[in-house]
């Protein structure tokens, strides 16, 4: 049903990557100019760069690329959380997933998934990853719950799988890294 892909190192090193700060980023501004496309420069705790998720709204929702590196090898989930602040070393500060229609978590949840649920991402042995998923129906700007509200969302790495059903996070464990949305 998912599709994830590893690409290389050698495709990653030809990306342009912005330095993020380490502590809290918030995302501002979001008053639909502008808001068809987004960025999201993801950092560890440490305010390592490790990776960036490029977002944009497209025809059947939003769609999500992340372009992983740096990080452990093994699957990890990746979710949209609801608040647009990243302060490491935990990212606690970016909530809890992206929720507006009040499910509860995973696809495979009867009662699911929440917004912000994504596929699992597999990062190979050399620490890159690739995640390319459509969130269907939803919207970066406008209707009655957009990405774009007043505090913002962010792209969270998890430090394990997610198991798509175990609500509220799928069993995905601790957050590795972290990156604010902001319009560009």
């Amino acid at each position: 049903m998912f599709r994830t892909k590893i690409i290389s190192m050698t495709f990653l090193a030809t990306l342009p990557f912005a330095i993020a700060a380490p502590t809290t980023a918030v995302a501002h501004g979001h008053d639909g100019h502008g808001a068809g496309h987004a960025v999201a420069n993801i950092v560890d705790g440490q305010g390592q760069t490790r990776g960036k998720a490029m977002i944009s709204q497209g025809k059947d929702g939003v769609v999500v690329d992340v372009k992983a590196v740096g990080l452990p090898a093994g699957v990890h989930a990746v979710h949209v959380h609801t608040t647009g602040t990243c302060t490491g070393p935990d990212f606690t500060s970016a909530g809890g997933h992206w929720n507006p229609e009040k499910k509860q978590h995973g696809h495979d949840n009867p009662a699911g998934a929440h917004m912000g649920d994504m596929p699992n991402m597999t990062v190979g042995a050399d620490g890159t990853g690739e995640l390319k998923t459509v969130i269907k129906g939803a919207m970066l700007t406008g209707g009655t719950s957009p990405l774009f509200d007043a505090d913002g969302a962010a792209v969270v790495v998890h430090a394990a799988a997610d198991d798509y059903k175990s609500d509220p996070t799928g069993n995905a464990g601790g957050r590795l890294a972290c990156g604010v949305i902001k319009a560009k």
